[in-house]
């Protein structure tokens, strides 16, 4: 699998995973949400996002 499949694997999880969260839990986890689509978007300029670090480390593809 490419790293950039793997990244989008993790950003639909943690984005679901928070909004459950913030929906059963607090509303605090919508924060979580925000920053996980403010670091897609970033990244869409960059082509960079600090999961590609820790990714690379474990060994992910490119």
């Amino acid at each position: 699998m490419t790293l950039e499949r793997v990244i989008r694997i993790i950003a639909g999880t943690f984005i679901l995973l928070s909004l459950a969260l913030g929906h059963y839990v607090s509303p605090y986890w919508y924060l979580f949400t925000a920053f996980v689509g403010l670091n897609l978007f970033q990244s869409g300029f960059t082509d960079w996002c600090p999961m590609m670090t820790f990714l690379r480390k474990l060994g992910v593809d490119r």
